[in-house]
């Protein structure tokens, strides 16, 4: 929020275009820009000047605040902070029609990909038109149809803040996920395995004290990117793979969620790209994570470019 201070200097009355922002830290800096005078123009014209200083100064703030690797590059970090900002500037204008617009068509493609993906035969006009007409036409999988329903308030639920990175949230978002598909809730009573990967599961006598080992990981790495960590955490909540079904499509919103929740916008993997996904977790099961971490560097970028970056052409 940007406002209008006064100052009294050497009996002169001076006034100032100020903003106050949360670092990446959580320490609030003040910023400030001195107005020659306060008509319409000046101020429109300081603004600009000031929200650039801002931002300017946040992303060199980042970059410097989060750690740096071989994929987290400054570089890469600053690509990734400069459409976090684009993505910010395009909800800001956004009115609330055009947000629910975008949330729609963002739900149908991530519905219909992320369930592609664990082998959901629907089409993408198969998925339409059960989100956008609630209807199924011919003969279609009845849990099929469900799991797009479910997929959709899932990501109500994302889209609004209510998903948070806690073992009882993890577990409520399997619930939306699986209703009426006649998969049990709760963490799994029976052993599971990886589809195409070797590794083995976590067994089920050990799975809370897993989740909470990775919860507690999660809640204490500060300095590492968010995408980075949304990355990890995604490898290693499906190599314990909690849940007697449905690991695939809640480990892909909670990445989201962990990018959403530090003000990152989501991503999509596309079904196309199954085999490469799949790779790049079983190269993390092995604690080689790069592969992981350049796939989602990817997606994030190309879902920008393919999804959001239109609407900035228009709005």
């Amino acid at each position: 929020m940007v406002f209008i201070s006064t100052k009294v200097i050497k009996g002169k009355k001076r006034y100032y275009l100020e903003r106050s922002v949360r670092l990446v830290s959580g320490k609030i800096k003040k910023y400030s820009l001195y107005l020659p005078d306060t008509n319409t123009e000046t101020i429109e014209k300081s603004r600009e000047i000031l929200n650039k200083k801002v931002e300017q100064n946040m992303l060199k703030n980042t970059c410097e605040y989060y750690t740096k690797n071989c994929v987290f590059t400054e570089e890469n970090i600053q690509k990734i902070e400069t459409i976090k900002w684009n993505y910010k500037k395009l909800l800001q204008k956004l009115t609330p029609k055009q947000y629910q617009d975008i949330i729609d068509r963002f739900t149908i493609n991530f519905t219909y990909e992320s369930n592609a993906i664990e082998g959901n035969s629907l089409t993408l006009k198969d998925v339409t038109m059960i989100l956008q007409e609630n209807k199924a036409g011919g003969n279609k999988n009845l849990r099929e149809v469900y799991e797009t329903l479910n997929t959709r308030k899932a990501l109500e639920f994302l889209f609004y803040n209510d998903i948070k990175i806690t073992e009882k949230s993890i577990c409520e978002l399997h619930e939306v996920l699986v209703k009426e598909t006649d998969v049990k809730t709760g963490y799994k009573k029976f052993p599971n395995f990886l589809l195409g990967r070797t590794i083995k599961t976590v067994p089920p006598e050990k799975v809370s004290e897993e989740m909470q080992k990775l919860l507690a990981w999660y809640h204490e790495n500060k300095t590492m990117h968010p995408l980075q960590k949304a990355a990890q955490f995604h490898a290693l909540f499906e190599k314990i793979h909690p849940f007697e079904d449905g690991n695939g499509r809640v480990g892909r919103i909670l990445l989201n969620a962990i990018l959403r929740k530090h003000g990152y916008m989501p991503l999509i993997i596309r079904k196309t790209q199954r085999v490469a996904y799949f790779s790049a977790l079983q190269a993390a099961d092995r604690e080689h994570y790069e592969t992981l971490y350049r796939f989602l560097l990817e997606k994030y970028k190309k879902t920008y470019e393919h999804f959001f970056e239109i609407y900035m052409k228009y709005i």
